[in-house]
């Protein structure tokens, strides 16, 4: 009777597994179709920026590179007395964005502000003015620019960085226990560990599609909406993470009897079924799914990210229980085949990675004249070193030493998870990060560079952005926020750059508030070298202070 109950158990988990997987390919024929496109620019806008028009225009056109999508209420048009200008909803068609204006607002100057998300799921924000008869003083957007809090920026990376770690917790002591495990070893350590892999894996999902809302739509880590929830969860970004969580409960069900024992062969292929099925959610949810070549881009990641985590996970396995409680027959059987193993797992990593950094880096300049490309470097520096490990390793397993001396192994294994774990962070900074292909199709960026820093004084933080940092005209961005990250409204801006070395004094920066927090300049810079920047804000009548970058301009 109780053969007979674990048959029917058996059974159950292998159809639920099975409805798991088909209410995933169900939600994946609900996913919106679109174009591919990645981190859109505005190329065109009618009127065009910094323009001066007769009369004023009855709408204001917007021509991105790519398709876009809108973020509720961050497409605004401001009159010249601060007052909205727009009219009703602005519609999207592909990559334009048509904005209704009022004709009877009368002359000066208007600014126009927007945020719309790219096809992987980014948003993409900027502004720009015009005129209409004759400039004046430009407006301030009164409104929430729609800047996300550099809060939920972290926060985003760091669920991109836990559900990695999960995936790789999840795959290794499954793929171990169903292929390698000995079976007079207990399964209580392994299966925990998968357990907790599995759980941060769903963590980071759920958590992926909530800071999508902030992150999009701007605002704090708990400003998330119902409004703002919906159109994630109606987007392909939401629908994969919807797929990832159905295909994680399918996995649940079939894992558990992995990790209490042996399983058949036909639970060991649905399983991998399915894990396959999940691994392919990550890059359907990101940049590979929005570039050129999008079915080759899709498909190299999911085996860079399955690559990923068989090898690192197996390498936990031996660190943690296998090199510790295996005796010295079981290692001499184990650890050849698991050499094996790791050279298939590099090997696909090496020719997966090389394939999506072609496509996504798109030329050699791109590799350091873009932060992508230098987050690429980054990665492959790594990388050589943790494969310089790994071959010490694979040497100590060749020579039959592993077996009957596993500390070394076991040294050189936890040296590889490490830098490996570096290796992860960097990653989960590179797909949050503009593809060095999409900087290279913006014609306001093509061959600039890129400054970014945070200056901290007493009374705020501030975010301190030039591009392209070169010779010659540069726009300056600036972002005022308090000690604890929230916007910090500024009652007045005074900017400054000098070039000491060349004997260049200070020049002042005409300076646009876009918002009570941002603001924006356009300055020529003659000569290269490294400028100094002087920021002075003032937060009351009588409280401001000065922070300083130095500049390098090329």
């Amino acid at each position: 009777m109780g053969g007979m109950t674990a048959v029917h158990r058996r059974r159950f988990a292998r159809l639920a597994a099975t409805a798991g997987l088909l209410v995933a390919v169900v939600a994946l024929l609900l996913v919106p179709a679109g174009p591919a496109s990645a981190h859109a620019v505005l190329s065109s806008s009618s009127p065009a920026a910094s323009t001066v028009v007769p009369a004023a225009p009855a709408e204001v056109v917007l021509t991105f590179s790519e398709t876009v999508r809108k973020v509720p209420d961050r497409i605004r048009v401001i009159a010249p007395d601060g007052s909205r200008a727009d009219q009703g909803e602005p519609t999207f068609a592909g990559s334009v964005v048509n904005i209704p204006v009022d004709t009877d607002r009368g002359n000066g100057t208007y600014l126009v502000t927007y945020r719309v998300i790219s096809a992987d799921s980014h948003p993409v924000s900027g502004a720009f003015t015009y005129s209409v008869g004759a400039p004046s003083e430009p407006p301030v957007d009164s409104g929430d620019d729609g800047q996300a809090n550099p809060v939920v920026g972290t926060a985003v990376k760091v669920a991109k960085f836990v559900g990695y770690a999960g995936l790789l917790l999840v795959i290794g002591p499954a793929l171990v226990l169903a292929l390698l495990w000995p079976r007079r070893l207990s399964r209580r350590g392994p299966a925990r560990l998968a357990w907790t892999g599995l759980g941060l894996v769903a963590l980071a999902t759920v958590a992926a599609v909530l800071l999508q809302v902030p992150y999009t739509n701007g605002g704090g880590v708990f400003d998330v909406t119902g409004e703002g929830l919906s159109l994630v969860l109606g987007s392909a970004f939401g629908a994969a993470h919807l797929v990832r969580l159905g295909l994680l409960a399918a996995v649940a069900l079939l894992l558990r009897p992995l990790l209490a024992g042996p399983v058949g062969r036909t639970d060991l292929v649905i399983l991998g079924v399915l894990a396959v099925g999940a691994l392919f959610t990550w890059p359907i949810a990101g940049h590979p799914a929005a570039s050129p070549a999008p079915a080759v881009s899709v498909l190299v990641d999911t085996v860079h990210l399955g690559g990923m985590a068989v090898w690192l996970g197996g390498l936990v396995m031996l660190a943690v229980f296998l090199l510790r409680r295996a005796d010295e027959r079981e290692l001499g059987a184990i650890l050849p085949i698991w050499s094996r193993w790791a050279a298939l797992a590099v090997s696909a990593l090496l020719l997966a990675g090389t394939v999506q950094a072609l496509i996504e880096v798109a030329t050699p300049a791109a590799l350091v004249n873009t932060t992508y490309g230098r987050l690429v470097l980054a990665k492959i520096g790594l990388f050589v070193l943790v494969i310089a490990v790994a071959a010490y390793s694979r040497h100590l397993v060749r020579t039959r030493v592993a077996a009957s001396r596993p500390a070394p192994v076991r040294r050189a294994i936890w040296a590889e998870l490490a830098i490996t774990a570096i290796v992860l962070g960097v990653s989960a900074t590179l797909v949050q990060t503009t593809p060095a292909r999409s900087v290279s199709t913006d014609v306001s960026a093509a061959d600039s560079g890129y400054f970014n820093t945070t200056a901290t004084s007493s009374l705020y933080s501030m975010q301190i952005e030039v591009s392209p940092a070169r010779r010659g005209n540069n726009s300056v961005h600036l972002y005022a926020y308090t000690l604890d990250n929230q916007p910090l409204p500024v009652v007045e801006w005074q900017v400054t750059v000098a070039l000491p070395a060349a004997g260049i004094e200070p020049i002042q920066v005409p300076l646009l508030p876009l918002t009570d927090n941002h603001a924006t300049g356009e300055i020529s810079l003659p000569a290269a070298g490294d400028w100094e920047l002087r920021v002075t804000a003032r937060t009351t009548e009588i409280d401001q202070a000065t922070v300083t970058a130095t500049v390098p301009v090329r």
